[in-house]
C-alpha cells in the first residue's frame, strides 16, 4: 500500500519533478546538484473490535392532520424514550439529532402532515441488537444505522500514524541502500489520516412484524484508521 519516489540530482530530472511530481498540497522543494533527496510515501492502517456502539434510531408518523401527526408523534416519541431508559440506557447517552413536522409531500397537494424524529444513542456492541429492537418495539420504525467506534479514537489515529512513519522511514532506508548512497537528515514530512465511509442502513419497519420478530443478528464491525506520510529525505 505504499509507493515510492527517487528524487535524483541532475537538473533534467528536477525539472520533471517541479512540473508534476509532487502534489498540489504539498511544498515545492528545490532540487538540484546541491540539494539531493529522496522522497517516498507510505500508508498504513491499525483496525481494532469496537468498544462503542452509536445507535441512529427515530421514528415517522402517518400523513395526519397537523395537530393529530403532532399528538401521534409525541406519545411515539416518549414511548421510545421511556422504553430505552427503562432498558437502563443512562439519560446523557441519549442525544436528540433531528424533529420536524413537515406536509406530506408524497402525495400531490396534499393537505396532511407528518412528524419525524431522530436520536442518537450510545451504548456497547453486545447491547447494540438488544437496544435497536427495544427501540423499533417502541415505535422506531425509522432506524437502523449503527457507528462502531472506540473510546479512544485519538489513540486509535496514532497507532495508525506511528505505522505509517516506520514504513516510510524503512522504505526511505532500503531505497538508499538500493541506490547505493546514504540516508541523510529528514528534511519535511506531512500526514494523513482517514477512516472508511460509514455504512448507511436505515429500515421503515411494520410494527405487527417487529413486535413478533426477535432482535436483529448484528455482528460488530472492526473500526479502522489509516494513514499517509509523505517524507523528504537528504541523501549523502
Amino acid at each position: 500500500m505504499n509507493a515510492i519516489r527517487f528524487s535524483a540530482v541532475t537538473v533534467a530530472l528536477a525539472a520533471a519533478l517541479s512540473a508534476g511530481a509532487q502534489q498540489a498540497s504539498q511544498p515545492q522543494l528545490k532540487i538540484d546538484s546541491t540539494n539531493r533527496t529522496l522522497t517516498v510515501t507510505a500508508s498504513d492502517s491499525v483496525s481494532v473490535e469496537p468498544d462503542v456502539a452509536i445507535l441512529h434510531i427515530g421514528f415517522e408518523t402517518q400523513p395526519a392532520s397537523a395537530k393529530e401527526a403532532y399528538a401521534n408523534g409525541a406519545q411515539t416519541s416518549n414511548a421510545i424514550i421511556g422504553a430505552l431508559r427503562q432498558a437502563g440506557v443512562a439519560e446523557n447517552a441519549i442525544h436528540s439529532e433531528s424533529q420536524f413536522l413537515q406536509r406530506d409531500y408524497s402525495v400531490p397537494k396534499s393537505h396532511k402532515f407528518i412528524l419525524a424524529q431522530q436520536w442518537t444513542v450510545r451504548t456497547t456492541p453486545v447491547r447494540a441488537a438488544e437496544l435497536l429492537d427495544v427501540a423499533v418495539t417502541a415505535g422506531a420504525n425509522s432506524s437502523g444505522q449503527i457507528e462502531w467506534s472506540v473510546n479512544d479514537e485519538r489513540g486509535l489515529e496514532d497507532q495508525a500514524l506511528d505505522k505509517a512513519a516506520a514504513r516510510a522511514k524503512a522504505d526511505a532506508a532500503e531505497l538508499a541502500k538500493g541506490m547505493g548512497v546514504r540516508l541523510g537528515a529528514l528534511i519535511y514530512v506531512s500526514n494523513e489520516v482517514s477512516r472508511p465511509p460509514m455504512p448507511m442502513f436505515a429500515a421503515r419497519i411494520s410494527m405487527a412484524k417487529a413486535e413478533a420478530a426477535p432482535p436483529l443478528a448484528i455482528e460488530p464491525q472492526k473500526v479502522t484508521r489509516s494513514a499517509s506520510i509523505y517524507a523528504v529525505y537528504a541523501i549523502e
